[in-house]
């Protein structure tokens, strides 16, 4: 009996060994391969940098691989109404923002913006176009209503936008009848300096946390005009940011210095349907400003990328409508 206790008792001390021991094993070492995600834009859902540091000469420190973070839109955020954004808007601005045309300003450096967002709401288009000191502001608020009574999440609404080359193909309906394109051609380039054009990259599988983009728009008025294009993702939104990064000539007359353009549009689906926001301001010399139309040519440019954003987001319901259909079809076959 006492070498049977000594053998349970060996036996015990094994098996304290095998499950215990790894308990106190020393971490490993980080390689030099090894992954650590980028700052989110939602910097509470990840490391900051500085608290990295903290532990990566402690032993304590221990890394694990997890799937990517998608961040299409946030699950824990509620989807706001027009009200909770322009809270001082008439019940009469609200149904014409409901309009094709939507609800639409324009005023001179002088003036001052009638659509304007609750203080709390995140958005201040105009103080950033107004910083350019321009010669005439627009401002353009339409809301598109929701098809299939489905929202469309931040990643369908990048997506929808993506096709730039699509812009030359929006068509201005004039009072004679006939139709009108502002831009004759329209198309991404490989960057500020490496102006060859490059096509529309496929739709994206997640959200990028941002994004530059080059472009060149051929205006049937003043010729090529070169675009930088800053893409910001907010909690809420989307935030597209166009200026040009070169002169703008008319034959061969400078018009417009670096940075004279600024057009921004907010795009956020609302609880009424995807909620389109547009500031936009152009800076000319003072002896072309008392020449021309300029309420009616930013108008016109306007209209034509909010009408090229109305496709772009009507097509993007469509997909996803019929993706939707498409998986309903294979589980009822499933069956």
């Amino acid at each position: 009996m006492s070498l049977l206790n000594k053998l349970a008792g060996f036996g015990l001390f094994v098996i304290f060994l095998i499950f215990i021991f790894p308990l106190n094993a020393e971490s490993f070492d980080l390689d030099e391969d090894e992954y650590i995600p980028d700052e989110s834009i939602f910097s509470e859902l990840v490391f900051m940098e500085d608290d990295i540091d903290l532990y990566e000469d402690s032993d304590d420190f221990y890394i694990f691989e997890a799937a990517d973070l998608v961040i299409e839109a946030s699950p824990f955020t509620e989807l706001r109404s027009v009200d909770d954004i322009f809270p001082n808007l008439t019940q009469l601005q609200k149904v014409t923002a409901m309009l094709r045309s939507g609800l639409r300003n324009s005023f001179d450096n002088k003036g001052s913006p009638v659509i304007i967002p609750c203080p709390d709401s995140g958005l201040n288009l105009y103080n950033s176009v107004i910083q350019k000191d321009p010669s005439i502001i627009s401002e353009t608020l339409i809301i598109i209503p929701y098809n299939y009574n489905r929202e469309l999440d931040l990643l369908e609404i990048y997506n929808a936008l993506g096709r730039i080359e699509k812009i030359k193909d929006q068509a201005l309906q004039l009072r004679n009848g006939n139709t009108f394109n502002v831009f004759t051609n329209t198309t991404r380039l490989e960057s500020a300096s490496n102006r060859r054009a490059i096509p529309d990259p496929s739709p994206a599988g997640d959200l990028p946390y941002s994004e530059t983009m080059y472009l060149r728009f051929t205006d049937t008025s003043i010729g090529d005009l070169y675009l930088r294009g800053d893409i910001i993702f907010s909690l809420y939104g989307i935030t597209y940011d166009l200026t040009n990064f070169r002169d703008v000539y008319y034959t061969i007359f400078r018009v417009m210095g670096t940075e004279s353009v600024s057009i921004i549009t907010y795009l956020e689906p609302v609880k009424e349907g995807i909620l389109i926001y547009n500031v936009s301001g152009l800076s000319l010399p003072s002896f072309l400003v008392n020449r021309m139309n300029l309420a009616g040519n930013i108008n016109n440019r306007v209209t034509t990328l909010i009408g090229w954003m109305t496709e772009g987001i009507r097509w993007q319901e469509t997909l996803a409508f019929e993706r939707g259909m498409s998986i309903r079809n294979i589980h009822q076959n499933n069956n």
